[in-house]
């Protein structure tokens, strides 16, 4: 009787501990000039998608402040895809901006707190390309 307790506390205590889901990892973004500060950005972003029901669903590009400047909304899973690369043309970026982050989302967890930060002073550096 001592171990179907131990073992139903055990396994209690087990389903009381937070769930750690996968993040949607950005791997990669490129900028690419198109015309005054305008902006075509393409994201590669990789997730465990199952489904429907979890799945990488936006990423969008925030300014130094975190307003968002750009948002590109992932209409399916990419289950048997990944990972995958999306764009998002007519991005605005201010001319005074000098670095804009990205972030993505997942239909579970919400928005990642990994972000890529992108240095528009440089034309590449760790995950990202621009070309002016």
């Amino acid at each position: 009787m001592f171990k179907k307790r131990l073992s139903l506390a055990t396994l209690l205590g087990l389903l009381a501990l937070p769930v750690q889901a996968d993040p949607v990892n950005i791997l990669e973004a490129q900028l690419d000039a198109s015309g005054p500060n305008q902006w075509h950005v393409s994201v590669t972003v990789k997730h465990p998608d199952t489904g429907w029901d979890h799945y990488a669903d936006a990423w969008r590009v925030l300014d130094a402040d975190g307003n968002v400047l750009g948002e590109r909304i992932l209409h399916h899973p990419h289950v048997d895809e990944q990972p995958f690369t999306r764009s998002l043309r007519g991005v605005s970026i201010p001319e005074e901006t000098r670095s804009v982050q990205i972030e993505a989302r997942c239909s579970q967890d919400g928005w990642s707190d990994q972000r890529l930060q992108i240095d528009l002073e440089q034309n590449q550096g760790k995950g990202y390309r621009i070309h002016r």
